[in-house]
């Protein structure tokens, strides 16, 4: 299960990352696309980090309930980013073709 962990730990990085370069970015559709591309790292780690608890704490009916809540949560979050980074992908690439122009 330490594969689960590293995962998690990546997956907090790439969200650190994205948040970065959202709040470095000048451009507002670039913004929203980078927003959707840190909400899937988001999501991903809540959801690894629920399947995760299902696995390494002990097996209480809180714990259970938390990690369903999590992989639920998690799930959800990735899906609606992966919906808004589809959105946005066409639009933040006319956005930077026509920052570049300028």
């Amino acid at each position: 299960m330490s594969v689960l962990v590293f995962f998690i730990v990546i997956l907090f990085a790439f969200y650190l990352f994205y948040k970065t370069k959202y709040f470095r970015s000048s451009r507002p559709v670039e913004k929203k696309w980078l927003g959707a591309k840190s909400n899937i790292a988001l999501g991903l780690f809540v959801f690894l980090f629920g399947i995760n608890h299902l696995f390494f704490i002990s097996q209480t009916t809180v714990t259970l309930i938390v990690s369903v809540i999590f992989i639920v949560y998690g799930g959800v979050f990735t899906w609606v980013g992966i919906k808004k980074y589809k959105h946005y992908l066409p639009f933040a690439a006319e956005e930077a073709e026509s920052y570049d122009i300028k």
